[in-house]
Formats: C-alpha cells, structure tokens, sequence
C-alpha cells in the first residue's frame, strides 16, 4: 500500500476534528461541573503563589484544553464522534486500515500487540533479540515464551538491524504454532533494511508481522524517506509520532491492516494498557500534527531535510568526526544495513579519542543537545522542526572541536579508548546468540530475594543474571532475567561502567556489581525467566 496515493478524505484532510472540538469546548466558556478539578486552568490563574498570573500563564492556557469524555469531546476507549473521525484520517495518511491513539507512547501499543497475539499463557512469539524494554514488559504480562531471534550485525560498525530472512523461516518452521513476530525497525541510530521479506514469510506461514516502528513515523511520506513498514506488508505498526513528527510526548499511534489480528481484542488490549482519562491534549496534537501531513504533503519535510543534508555535508568536510552510513552498494537481500533515516545523523569521532559519552558532553557544553550516545557513537535526531541555524551552530562547535589537540590527551585516556574501540566490533546485542534460541518464559513472578546475591562485575561471567541491564537511552535491554552472563557480555557490561553509562533495571547504577542468582538455587528454576 503506497502512503503518497492513499489520502483518501478530500477536504476532510485539511481538517483536525478533535482539536477543533476542543476550541469549541473553550470558546463556549461553560461551567465546569466536571473533572479535571483546575476548571480550565482556572486553578492555576487564581492561585496567588509564585507561578500565578505571568509565569502561569502558559500551563494555564493548555489547561484550557485539558478536557474529559463529556458531550462533543468522544470516549477515546468508545469513540463515536471527533476521536473516530480523526483516527479514520490518520489511518488513511500512514496507509492503514485501522488506526488507534495513544497517549502512553509506543510503549501502550506494543503492551497491546503483544496482549492481543498472545491470549493465553505460555503462547510462543518470535521477537528479534534487540528489542525495547516494553516488550519485555510486554511478554511478562501475556505469560509468553519468547523465542528469541538473533539481528543481523553491520560489519563496519557491529550495530544491530533486524533479523534475516533465513532465520526468521528457521524460526517459524521450527515453531509453526508460533503467533507472530515482532521486530524493532528502524533502529535508534536511523539503520535498517527490508522487512518486505520478513512480511512475505509471514504472510505465507499465516501469522501477523508486529513492528515497533518508534522511530519511524515519518517513513513513507516523503520520497526521500525509507519506506513504511505498513507498505512493506506488516500487519500492525506502532509509531511514535512524538519523536520524529509533530505531536506532543506520549503521543504515538497504532496502526493495523489485514486479517491476522482480532482487532476487537485489540481493542479490549488498549482498553486495559491506557489510562481510562486519556490526555486530550495529547490527542488534539495527534490529530493536529496528521492534519499537517495531510495539508502539506511531501514539502512538509522539505525544510528539514535541507537542514539534514546540510549538517551532513558538514561534517563530511570536518576530517575530525566520521558519519555512519551504509557501505556502497549494501542493497541486497543479505545486508543488515541497508537503509538509513536521513533525520538520524550518526556522528563519531574519527581520531578515536572521545567516547560517543564524551561527545555528547562537549556538544552538550556548546548548547548543541544530541538525542543519544554510545561507547562510540552520538546520535543527532532531527525532525520537521528542526532549522538551518540549528544545523550552523552544530557545525560551529563541531568545528571548534576539531581543533582539539589530540597530543594533549594523557595516555592512560588513549589506551581506555582504543580498547573500547578495539571491542567495540562483535559484542552488540546479539553478537554471539545463536540465531534462533529454545523459548524462553516469561511471567510477573518476582525472583525471591533470598535466591539473590550481588558480586563484582569482575565476577559476574558464567553466571545467571537476576536483573535486566538496559542502557538508557536506547533502552534496549542487553541482558534479561535468568541469562546466562557470557564473556562478551561481561565485558560489554565493564564499557558501559568505564563509560559511566545511564542503566536501568539495575539496583547499582555504577555497575559495580550486579545481581545475580544464587548458585545453590540455579536449578530450581526460581527466577522471573524460565527456560521451557
């Protein structure tokens, strides 16, 4: 299904139902005897403390939309006015069939895909090894086991993709009862590569293709963006249109197509994921920002992705930072990396001297705020706001950066970075899995604390894991409850500690130590994951 011919609607398009309802709500001025309990914003204007009048002024004034289901304003769990109509436009914008709201981020959508494939405890689903926490989270509440899916690595760069086409048919001629599979694309840094593929195995073995396409909301409307995963066959779709479209954080959309999802569960599954008050001005910037899509077509992007070209040819002349691209030519049905967002600018340092950690602190300290950083590498994210001036002064303090002097580094920081640089390649997520592991249980039940003990991370190889380590951002958990802590994966915990990376899912967030199960108890299979 092509997105560019499918803006069915007309005149509707150029309209945003919700948000208007909410103007009416506001220009007729009635009497608030319902919640919310600010009444408008009126709350926050009579207060008489430091944020009255002026200073409150701005929360007071998005209060005034800050609304609840009463008449003219739709159910968000029922819809059958404003809501309605603007989930029908939107699905209409990105190509699918049915499209839902959000208001708790893509997290929302992927807890009610996982929910509605898996309806009973103990369903298997195939999910690619590198995924977001909330898929996890996802498989714990349906009970499900997970088989897990090695992704394919890019060479150049060990950065994770989604998995091959040949083990996703290994997978699912091993596990035919299997009741989907869920992959991550693109990834955080803007890589990807085909997923019509994986969709046409899908289709052929009858099961749904899910894609957390977080990052990728803008994908199929402009023809200089990589294609949508709906386009490509995929049967449901989240996206989180706050980060790279226009909608307000926590806004993010769930898109479906075909006949391999019961849509009514579906329904019941968002029922229970989302709050039963939902934020409509959330909503309202849902509505507003397809309305955008709709009005503008294509030149919506136009401005930002100068602004992109422009930063990347940049930094090509600036000897002193490399750019992450695919290879000449990597455009077969084998390549891991095939497909990069333009609005992910992926930048290192060439000289190997700073941590992607370290870079983002420089940049940081000349105003210039990456969205994230790895051991190596610092991700720029840009989006249809995004501006030339913004792109300039990057440049200026990449510049300025550039004229560092690599002399004046002491040699114990050169050698802590070249053996991060040197292990960097084949310890990604996924490096050393077998392409296709045993199922792997998932359920709520806490590890019980006296089966748990903390040892050095210096001790931590060999052992079970009692916690999940997800650096954050990307928030991709690197090891799950009840692992086994390989070598690699050891020494990819001892980075993230020397790099003093951001951990969640950890009880020490030095990375000191960590938990692990107790080697008596190993046995008894009393931990939150299982091996079936």
């Amino acid at each position: 299904m092509n997105q560019q011919n499918n803006r069915s609607g007309g005149q509707q398009q150029i309209r945003a139902p919700l948000y208007e309802a909410l103007l009416a709500y506001r220009e007729r001025k009635d009497a608030s005897f319902h919640v919310p309990g600010h009444k408008d914003g009126e709350a926050v204007r009579q207060s008489e403390g430091s944020y009255a009048s002026a200073a409150g002024y701005p929360l007071a004034r998005m209060m005034e939309l800050d609304v609840t289901e009463i008449t003219g304003t739709d159910d968000l769990h029922h819809p059958e006015g404003a809501i309605l109509e603007a989930q029908r436009l939107a699905a209409a914008v990105f190509g699918a069939k049915e499209t839902f709201f959000l208001v708790g981020g893509s997290t929302a959508g992927n807890l009610a895909m996982i929910l509605s494939v898996c309806s009973a405890p103990g369903d298997v689903l195939l999910v690619q090894r590198n995924v977001h926490k909330s898929v996890i989270h996802g498989l714990m509440l349906a009970g499900a086991r997970a088989v897990f899916l090695a992704p394919r690595l890019d060479p150049a760069s060990g950065l994770a993709t989604i998995p091959s086409e040949a083990t996703v048919r290994e997978a699912l001629a091993r596990y035919p009862g299997a009741k989907g599979l869920l992959v991550t694309h693109p990834n955080y840094y803007g890589m990807g590569a085909s997923l019509a593929p994986l969709a046409k195995l899908c289709a052929a073995s009858g099961v749904p293709l899910l894609v957390d396409e977080a990052h990728g909301a803008h994908y199929g409307l402009h023809p200089a963006l990589p294609a949508s995963a709906l386009a490509q066959g995929a049967s449901a779709v989240v996206q989180s249109t706050h980060k790279m479209l226009g909608a307000l954080t926590m806004g993010a959309m769930l898109h479906v197509q075909g006949g391999l999802l019961d849509r009514t569960l579906l329904r019941q599954r968002l029922a229970m994921v989302q709050s039963s008050s939902p934020s409509y001005p959330i909503m309202a910037s849902l509505d507003l920002c397809r309305c955008q899509l709709a009005s503008s077509g294509p030149a919506y992007f136009e401005s930002a992705l100068a602004t992109a070209d422009k930063l990347r040819c940049g930094i090509w002349e600036l000897s002193r930072f490399g750019l992450l691209a695919p290879e000449p030519g990597a455009s077969g049905a084998d390549a891991a990396y095939a497909i990069q967002d333009p609005f992910k600018v992926v930048i290192y340092d060439a000289a190997g001297i700073w941590s992607g950690y370290q870079l983002q602190t420089l940049l940081e300290a000349a105003g210039c705020v990456p969205e994230m950083s790895d051991e190596r590498y610092v991700v720029l994210a840009l989006g249809p706001g995004s501006r030339l001036q913004d792109a300039d002064r990057l440049l200026k303090a990449l510049e300025e950066l550039s004229k560092d002097d690599v002399s004046t580094w002491n040699i114990a920081n050169k050698e802590v970075q070249a053996s991060l640089k040197q292990a960097d390649i084949g310890i990604k997520p996924g490096a050393e899995l077998e392409p296709v592991s045993s199922p792997v249980r998932f359920s709520l039940r806490p590890i019980a604390a006296g089966n748990i003990e903390s040892v050095p991370l210096s001790d931590c190889a060999g052992r079970l894991a009692a916690e999940m380590v997800v650096p954050y951002p990307p928030g991709i958990p690197i090891l799950y409850p009840g692992e086994r802590i390989s070598e690699q994966r050891s020494l990819q915990l001892h980075q993230l500690r020397d790099s003093q990376a951001k951990c969640q899912g950890v009880k020490d967030v030095t990375l000191s130590t960590i938990q692990v199960i107790i080697k008596d108890i190993e046995e008894s299979r009393e931990f939150l994951v299982e091996r079936s």
